[in-house]
């Protein structure tokens, strides 16, 4: 319970209709979540506005509203502001009293691989026994709770909620991923954090920002706006994380495995057999407010495969050494995370290997094919799942991204998929996508075996491999399903290997349930 005259303190007020003092009992900003003595938030959204429902709000019990534009008929005091998703976050922290103050908040930005280096922070922190929260595109999980999550970066309010949760329960560092469009739609203003990241951009998202460089500028957000008490981590390797060592206030920790001319460095790097190993070496001394770390350097044996891993990692080693986490716990909680579900996952290897990937963008498909590079396999067969509802202009970058890798990586055909039955209506593949696809493949003289049904396509890649070659299960939503569809399909033919069980147990652990 609080006041609303002092709750109101925590944001700007530009006018009010019928202003009353009266005791607020939470606060709400979808209509069928209010219950007496609520204050309403009315946010735009993309498919609908909250002020369409702000009689249905009053009708609940809301004993006043926040709007960008009064409401004729209402009963309830409004008070009208400039934006209501900026002044719902600031009501959110207010009124949870401002919990990330009291923990140790890590917020980590980047178009490709938030969630693993998330988790592989978490993992990290957890196994030096520290009292960890995880908020992500899995799920939010702390102590006993584990609540699947339906946005990356929960909406301003319910991201609060769940911070005051997590300090009351004596939670000490708290990882989360920051989604561009969290950071666009105010979801985290009033987190305070102590230590940034961003590790990579690439082309994602471009429809809902407008342009590229919309896009990039609300993901640097977190890096520009971090104040001089936060510690930003930043990768010199991608040019656009480089370029914001000098715009933003908080103190830099810079890496590379390319660049050596940042605080750390990666060297020695082996991924002969598409797990990492390499050398991590700090190059200039990293002094912080609580820690501080001379020179020095320490073998990294990587579980999970992949280039991309050897960054993510790089970032979740950084913010272990800034959290104070000594190095053989690092190494150790690294040399056995197994990873996070689909994201260059080897979901089998015995004669073959069968990867399991989420390709996502050009930047995540050029990391993941750069990969191939690296491994050793006879022939290499790609069952790509066409992204859908994502519009022609990102199909055709993902597609010759695909096609720039043929050359290089020897194959001259593309098993593709529309995954009919495997997709809802918000994900399938649109004629015009799947036109721009074969277009690109034509031109580039790559034969496509196109099939509707992602079964078939995963079966007749399996009935093409032999021994020493390596599958790639490559897509985003039409590709969820083909881990689990081609070990029971491997299963059949050879029955030795016990159906899935690596996958479904590998998948639980992930996801934190036993």
């Amino acid at each position: 319970m609080i006041n609303l005259k002092e709750l109101l303190k925590s944001i700007e007020i530009l006018g009010v209709t019928d202003d009353k003092d009266v005791i607020v009992s939470g606060i709400s900003y979808h209509s069928k979540n209010v219950s007496e003595g609520h204050l309403f938030v009315c946010v735009r959204g993309f498919k609908t506005d909250g002020h369409k429902y702000l009689h249905e709000a009053a009708e609940n019990g809301a004993v006043a509203a926040i709007v960008e534009e009064f409401q004729e008929s209402v009963s309830i005091p409004q008070y009208l502001v400039k934006d209501s998703r900026r002044a719902l976050a600031l009501l959110g922290a207010e009124y949870y009293r401002n919990p990330s103050k009291e923990l140790k908040m890590i917020g980590i930005t980047a178009t490709n691989g938030k969630t693993t280096t998330s988790f592989m922070t978490n993992a990290i922190l957890e196994n030096n026994g520290f009292k960890t929260g995880l908020i992500g595109t899995v799920a939010v999980k702390y102590e006993d709770t584990l609540i699947p999550s339906e946005l990356t970066t929960p909406e301003s309010l319910d991201l609060q909620h769940h911070l005051r949760q997590m300090a009351d329960c004596n939670v000490s560092h708290v990882t989360m991923e920051v989604s561009s469009v969290a950071l666009d739609m105010h979801r985290v203003d009033n987190v305070d954090y102590d230590i940034v990241t961003l590790n990579n951009i690439s082309r994602e998202h471009i429809d809902l920002h407008g342009s590229f460089k919309e896009y990039a500028q609300a993901k640097s957000a977190l890096i520009r706006n971090a104040g001089q008490d936060c510690i930003a981590v930043l990768n010199l390797d991608c040019p656009h994380a480089a370029a914001l060592v000098k715009e933003t206030k908080a103190q830099t920790i810079t890496f590379g495995a390319e660049s050596k001319e940042g605080h750390i460095c990666i060297k020695g790097l082996d991924l002969t057999t598409g797990r990492a190993k390499f050398t991590f070496e700090i190059i200039k001394p990293i002094k912080t407010k609580d820690v501080e770390w001379q020179p020095c350097e320490f073998p990294i044996e990587l579980s999970v495969a992949g280039l991309h891993s050897v960054y993510n990692s790089t970032v979740a080693i950084t913010i272990g050494l800034l959290c104070g986490v000594p190095i053989p716990v690092i190494q150790k909680s690294l040399k056995f995370f197994e990873g996070v579900e689909r994201r260059f996952m080897l979901i089998f290897e015995d004669d073959i290997k069968i990867i399991d990937d989420h390709f996502a963008n050009s930047g995540n498909i050029n990391v993941t094919l750069g990969t191939m590079k690296y491994m050793d396999y006879e022939r290499l067969h790609i069952v790509y799942a066409i992204r859908g509802e994502r519009g022609p202009t990102v199909n055709r970058e993902n597609s010759e991204a695909i096609a720039e890798w043929s050359s290089k990586l020897g194959f001259k055909d593309i098993i593709a998929t529309k995954s009919v039955s495997h997709v809802t209506d918000k994900d399938r593949v649109t004629p015009e996508e799947l036109e721009v696809f074969l277009e690109v493949m034509k031109r580039e003289g790559i034969k496509v075996i196109l099939f509707d049904e992602l079964p078939d396509a995963i079966a007749h890649a399996l009935s093409r491999v032999q021994s020493g070659d390596l599958i790639l299960l490559a897509g985003c939503q039409g590709m969820d399903y083909g881990a689990e569809i081609a070990l029971k399909q491997l299963h059949k033919i050879r029955p030795e290997f016990p159906e899935d069980k690596l996958f479904y147990a590998l998948r639980n652990r992930v996801a934190g349930v036993s």
